[in-house]
């Protein structure tokens, strides 16, 4: 990755609260920051300069920067983008929709304790979702076999019902989706449907069906399952929102994190490409002479095509994890006879969604930032949270947890957004280098948490991320969000191939 020092370096941030602060640009109203003056300071020159190009860009009217955020393609990761008039592929990424989804068990946690029934569970995962890059249901003894057909239908539909009977999905889960599917340019699936049979037809695309083998997979990098314990917070509005969520303090869940695989790389890459090709041939001027802040004009034919990628390789994503869901609670029923389970949520964190701010409809570029939409937001209508606001899924590290959280009405003052984790501290070059193994697999050892990975990946670590804690205190104590849970690993399911985030 690269960013351009074409604007004048950052000037340093100002703070505004214990937790907050504006970055103050020469011609714009400011980027808005949310962190504590600890979180603040792992914020480098790249990552703020960064975030200055994607003020500055075209049609864009406001910039937030999450705790999380550092190094990203274009625009930073764990930052929020909005703009009334353009699309952005790079604050959306090359892993479209890539997400967080939580999966509720009936399981005690004591029905896991023995490290022999850990294990079993491990293995019959693995046996149904494969892990690493480029790994598909080839690799996976007990995947479900996506056909060139299937896989035509879901990326156009979504999880639909048809989808996910076919795919052996509980057809309500997809009432408990941020979006459970996504339509084209115009809202119509039939715009993705041309769309589709287009792409089908460019080189790029001809491994369509290589790629529907992959549906069901978590993929490399970051990505990763996790078996938690439930901890709900001892108070009495936790405890009442974690009853609206589905949440069982005490009880095994299951979180995953992954996204659209190599069909949304395909996607996203080909749209870079062709956009970075037109930006070339017309002589347009680069957002601060960035390739990677590439963009199109709402309205016209680039942006009709981005916003049909866009959702293709987002209903992929959807039903990818909902699969990887069924697959997990297969497994558990394999290894624990009469388990149950139930989606808690499924929300993203690399996508761009239309939304009404200040009156009038948006374009809002979440890039590792994740929506928080509280009690009375007008998108919560008819929906289960409308009183208590959606569930926010934060992945922590294995060691230090994970957090279930529910936006508070600051959420307004960052766009309806909160950071999307811990967000890393260490390049992956960088960790790989500094990081002792032995310390990391011991760390493990002494916490009992077990892993599919004969050594946890060094650039995966948690000393290669932020701290949980002090990420979390800047939510709260911003006033955009509230803890109701938290998730304590007890396995993890990861991957040591190269990533592909």
């Amino acid at each position: 990755m690269h960013t351009t020092l074409h604007h004048p370096a950052p000037t340093k941030m100002i703070a505004t609260g214990e937790a907050t602060a504006i970055l103050p640009t020469e011609t714009t109203p400011p980027i808005k920051v949310i962190g504590t003056e600890a979180i603040r300071e792992t914020f480098d020159e790249v990552c703020l300069q960064q975030a200055m190009n994607s003020r500055l860009a075209p049609g864009v009217t406001d910039v937030v920067l999450n705790p999380d955020a550092h190094l990203g393609y274009g625009a930073p990761v764990g930052c929020v983008m909005v703009s009334p008039t353009h699309i952005y592929p790079g604050p959306v990424g090359v892993d479209i929709k890539c997400s967080m989804s939580l999966l509720q068990l009936d399981v005690p946690a004591d029905a896991i304790e023995d490290r022999q029934t850990r294990r079993a569970l491990i293995s019959a995962i693995c046996q149904r979702t494969p892990t690493g890059a480029g790994k598909g249901q080839r690799s996976a003894k007990k995947s479900r076999p996506v056909n060139r057909t299937l896989g035509k239908q879901l990326v156009i539909e979504g999880a639909s019902e048809s989808v996910c009977q076919q795919l052996g999905i509980p057809v309500s889960w997809a009432e408990r989706c941020e979006d459970s599917f996504h339509l084209g340019h115009d809202d119509t699936r039939d715009a993705l449907g041309n769309r589709l049979e287009a792409l089908l037809e460019q080189r790029h695309m001809s491994n369509f069906s290589d790629k529907m083998s992959q549906l069901g997979s978590y993929g490399g990098g970051n990505h990763f399952g996790e078996c938690e314990v439930v901890h709900v917070a001892d108070d009495q509005r936790s405890r009442s929102v974690a009853e609206t969520f589905g949440l069982h303090d005490g009880k095994v869940a299951f979180l995953s994190h992954c996204g659209s695989r190599g069909f949304g790389h395909n996607l996203a890459s080909g749209q870079f490409k062709t956009l970075q090709h037109k930006f070339s041939k017309w002589d347009i001027p680069l957002p601060a002479g960035d390739r990677q802040l590439v963009y199109a004009p709402l309205g016209t034919s680039e942006a009709d095509d981005y916003l049909d990628d866009m959702a293709l390789g987002a209903n992929f994503a959807t039903v990818n994890h909902l699969l990887i869901n069924a697959l997990v609670l297969e497994a558990f029923q394999e290894v624990l006879p009469g388990t149950n389970g139930s989606l808690v949520y499924f929300i993203s964190h690399n996508i761009a969604r239309k939304e009404i701010m200040d009156n009038r409809p948006t374009w809002v570029h979440r890039k590792g930032a994740t929506r928080a939409f509280p009690a009375g937001h007008y998108a919560l209508r008819e929906t289960p949270f409308a009183d208590t606001g959606h569930p926010i899924l934060l992945p922590g590290n294995p060691r230090d947890g994970s957090a279930v959280m529910v936006a508070d009405a600051g959420a307004e003052k960052a766009c309806f957004s909160v950071n999307h984790g811990a967000g890393r501290t260490l390049g992956r070059r960088h960790a790989n280098r500094v990081l002792d193994q032995a310390t990391i697999d011991d760390e493990f050892e002494q916490n009992d948490i077990l892993s599919n990975c004969r050594f946890y990946p060094k650039d995966e670590a948690p000393a290669a991320y932020k701290d949980f804690e002090e990420v979390l205190r800047s939510v709260k104590t911003a006033g955009l969000a509230s803890e109701v849970a938290r998730l304590k690993a007890r396995f993890v399911i990861k991957d040591a191939s190269k990533a592909d985030d």
